[in-house]
């Protein structure tokens, strides 16, 4: 049982003004697995006059000196992998393999990630007489969410602190775990007091205190549509910065040629990794519609290869993190049945042989593009196959959602695949599985705005200062 009912604060670990407690329950078990503190307006006040002080003398760092503290981190964060993984399975139900590979390793690469872009990155630039001089933006409100625990948290720690801001970390209430970890990593790496706070609670409290606080300079969170419609206006009233990772609803093109049901079937176990709680997941498979016939065997075939169970043992796909999204993907899988969508794999309930905790099964549907399992995010492995006639009609598709934050295509010409990734509105596409820890994420249309990752992860947290008259 994990007891984390202390906050980090001004470098030590602390008690919340007001004593209230929260159970985090493991989503494999349904059974507590820990308790955290759940904190208030009072100790975000603290939080953010810490990092308020600590501004001061951590923004006139020099380069070496945070890079120093980002070797320093990796070091520790190496040493703690194994610890890293464990929370994650218990606090999300990620399975061994998934926590202890990429979830643990997302967050190794965005922080080699910041090392390498530190190295280089350019914050002064001279343009004739002007010098043109970057600096950070100063005290941050980073939110994060619980589906890619690490990821979504390193992704925003170690920019932040590369560029000399400081900040107030909100962890998932649903999977504080790793979060916690994390600051004790960061505390024994020597991170300056102040320089990193952590308060853990709910959104509606810590995030909304965050966001309308006059002295945090800039929020940036991952999560869903709405929250991010709430907190931009929050932080309207003070004028902050505000960068946003929301929601997906990503199409995945397959084009019409002889590797046809190869790349379905990839795509379609894809789609179920991490239960399909993923922002960018291809949960829109488009596919050629003369061809349907073959594209439904090899997505069946994909979607009933995948092991369901135990996280802690050999499978595939663990639970969804709580029973309230395993409801509403159980409402979701309904609609598709009640607009007449196709199902070809997975359905309700519980896959056979499991009786406790929030499994879904690996569900396919074959429908249009108009009914709801096609248009709205669903975070659960249930993917939608949806027939074009020709590659115009595939990117007509793909382009007809409200969201724009990722996209996928898959072919043996590189040609066509390319051509038809530029034609696509969305901000991050992925050619025949490439990936890059450098390329910015982040989204068009409702899906956010701002940029993370890489160089442009650094751009988020850094003001913009013409000296003319400089040389």
């Amino acid at each position: 049982m994990r007891d984390y009912r202390n906050f980090y604060i001004d470098g030590q670990w602390v008690a919340p003004v007001e004593p209230k407690t929260a159970d985090v329950i493991n989503p494999a078990t349904e059974a507590v697995a820990g308790t955290i503190s759940l904190g208030g307006v009072a100790d975000v006040n603290k939080a953010v006059a810490a990092a308020r002080k600590a501004f001061a003398s951590w923004s006139q760092t020099t380069r070496e000196q945070r890079l120093d503290l980002l070797l320093a981190i990796q070091a520790e964060y190496a040493r703690r992998q194994t610890e890293l993984g464990d929370a994650i399975i218990e606090e999300m139900g990620a399975p061994s393999s998934l926590a202890h590979g990429f979830h643990v390793g997302l967050g190794a690469g965005h922080l080699q990630t910041a090392i390498e872009v530190l190295r280089e990155f350019k914050f002064d630039e001279q343009h004739g007489a002007t010098m043109i001089a970057r600096e950070p933006i100063g005290v941050c409100a980073l939110i994060t969410p619980w589906n890619w625990p690490m990821n979504q948290t390193c992704v925003k720690i170690f920019p932040a602190l590369a560029t000399g801001c400081t900040m107030i970390l909100k962890p998932p209430q649903l999977a504080p775990f790793s979060a916690q970890i994390l600051a004790e990593i960061l505390d024994t790496a020597g991170v300056p007091a102040g320089v990193f706070n952590m308060v853990q609670g709910s959104g509606s409290v810590i995030g909304t205190a965050l966001s309308t606080h006059e002295d945090v300079d800039m929020v940036s969170f991952t999560g869903s549509e709405p929250v991010g419609v709430q907190i931009q206006k929050d932080a309207a009233t003070t004028i902050k910065r505000v960068g946003l990772e929301l929601g997906g609803k990503s199409a995945f093109i397959v084009l019409d040629d002889d590797a046809l049901a190869a790349n379905v079937a990839g795509a379609t176990g894809g789609m179920m990794g991490n239960s399909g709680q993923t922002c960018s997941a291809g949960s829109r498979l488009l596919v050629p519609a003369a061809r349907m016939d073959e594209v439904v065997a090899a997505a069946r075939a994909a979607a009933d290869a995948v092991t369901v169970g135990d996280p802690t043992g050999n499978v595939a796909m663990g639970p969804v993190v709580s029973k309230s999204q395993y409801n509403i993907i159980q409402d979701y899988i309904q609609k598709g049945l009640d607009e007449g969508a196709t199902l070809i794999a997975g359905g309700a309930g519980r896959p056979d042989g499991i009786d406790k905790g929030w499994f879904v099964k690996p569900t396919v549907f074959v429908g249009t593009n108009d009914m709801v399992i096609a248009r709205e995010e669903i975070f659960g492995p249930v993917l939608v196959i949806i027939g074009y006639e020709d590659i115009d009609h595939a990117v007509e598709i793909a382009n007809d959602s409200n969201f724009g934050l990722a996209g996928y295509v898959s072919g043996t010409d590189v040609d066509q695949c390319r051509a038809v990734a530029r034609r696509m509105r969305t901000g991050w596409i992925s050619i025949n599985g490439g990936f890059d820890f450098h390329a910015p994420f982040g989204g068009y249309k409702r899906s956010g705005n701002g940029r993370e990752w890489g160089e442009h992860g650094f751009l988020e947290y850094l003001e913009v200062k013409s000296l003319l008259g400089y040389a």
